[in-house]
């Protein structure tokens, strides 16, 4: 997937270009169509037709986001949700020079699902798509940053795009561009590094912080915006600090009597307890990184989704279960340990228990193996459809003609 998005091959735009500077592809180095995510056509449909609710949906007229009540509204018996997008709200809006955003695609449509969990399995880190459809001669946002990284897929027509270098270098979700209001001014008064026409099919990648803006041109643009959460360094340094919450000695309280306003003995205080970290880090690094590292594995699943199940598609399955091909559910986060006689499979929101022996099959699962009742290692036919049946109904694999269905 990021080969349709950078038109460099990927070890170089790991080294040269992620999280460090703008890249501009052109269609004619990248596969020249991005239609099949998304296209005026479907656009049309998901406002028309497919219930689409705020907050996937926002407006937007040079530089101000629009009310709410300026495009929702109930939608009759039924359906009296009163922040259900309204059609004719939509038309005024966007005809009278409003951008249309809609937000959360990877959640609504499902050619944006499948790139989305794709992209998000090659880059290791949490992934979205938005659209901006922009009507001609238009600019939605004033010059800004984003607090992640994105890569700007142009779907039709033309939009202008002017880059400037940042004013806050890798900013984090606490930090957004309005914090920086007076120094972006200032920047795009200076050079900027891109200031170019972007058509169909060619693609941008913005690293966060790096300033920008657009305007379309003639004619309607319409652009994926796919960002890209990057885990960073803090979020490393963070989760080893949150291990800590069990070590007794970072729990005590500080001195009665200490002065909070004085500066002074609150960095004395400050270097002795870094002093004590650094002595528990060096003396505790093999336990505090596999501690973290979980911290940080469950953080990771919390901000993704594995791919979506077909509860009544299941449910036939099962019945069927002992001559399923099956495989891991995609995206699924889960640690396999052992527990006496049994095992654990530790799932981001619940711990499922197995008999011992059935160890070596929910491993080779976790693994990749893609298998069946025969195939399934440590178990014979009839044991193995016990657990396929019962992983099945616990949405830990799928079978595999349901995947293929899927792309």
């Amino acid at each position: 997937m990021l080969s349709r998005c950078v038109a460099r091959d990927n070890g170089d735009f790991a080294a040269e270009y992620w999280g460090r500077q703008p890249l501009l592809s052109r269609g004619t180095a990248l596969p020249r169509d991005f239609s099949d995510l998304l296209s005026p056509t479907a656009v049309d449909e998901l406002i028309a037709e497919r219930g689409v609710r705020a907050p996937f949906i926002r407006m937007a007229k040079t530089g101000d986001v629009l009310a709410r009540s300026c495009y929702t509204a109930p939608a009759g018996f039924g359906a009296e949700m009163p922040d259900q997008v309204d059609s004719a709200k939509v038309l005024a809006e966007y005809a009278a020079g409003a951008t249309i955003v809609l937000q959360g695609l990877h959640r609504l449509w499902p050619p944006l699902i499948d790139f989305v969990r794709n992209l998000t399995d090659e880059l290791g880190h949490p992934v979205q798509a938005n659209a901006y459809i922009t009507p001609p001669d238009a600019q939605g946002f004033e010059s800004h940053y984003d607090v992640h990284d994105v890569f700007v897929l142009q779907v039709s027509g033309e939009k202008r795009w002017t880059v400037h270098e940042p004013v806050h270098r890798h900013p984090l979700d606490s930090q957004p561009w309005t914090g920086h209001r007076e120094a972006i001014a200032a920047r795009i008064g200076d050079a900027p590094v891109i200031d170019t026409v972007l058509s169909a099919g060619d693609a941008l990648y913005l690293p966060r912080g790096w300033v920008h803006s657009a305007r379309s041109l003639n004619t309607t643009s319409i652009h994926l915006t796919i960002g890209v959460s990057a885990m960073t360094h803090l979020d490393v340094v963070r989760a080893v600090v949150d291990t800590l919450a069990a070590d007794e000695d970072f729990r005590r309280s500080l001195p009665l009597g200490i002065d909070a306003a004085d500066r002074g003995e609150m960095a004395s205080t400050t270097s002795k307890i870094m002093a004590q970290l650094a002595d528990v880090v060096r003396d505790r690094a093999a336990d505090l990184s596999d501690r973290a590292a979980a911290k940080l594995s469950d953080r990771y699943a919390e901000r993704t989704r594995p791919a979506a199940v077909r509860p009544l598609s299941t449910v036939d399955k099962m019945a069927a279960a002992g001559t399923l091909r099956i495989r891991w559910r995609r995206g699924l986060i889960g640690t396999v340990e052992p527990d006496g006689g049994q095992i654990r499979l530790r799932l981001p929101d619940r711990t499922i228990t197995f008999p011992e022996s059935c160890a070596a099959a929910v491993e080779a699962l976790h693994r990749g193996l893609v298998a069946d009742a025969e195939t399934l290692p440590g178990l014979d036919h009839d044991d193995s459809t016990v657990l396929i049946r019962r992983l099945l109904r616990e949405a830990v694999v799928v079978a595999v003609d349901d995947v293929t269905a899927r792309g």
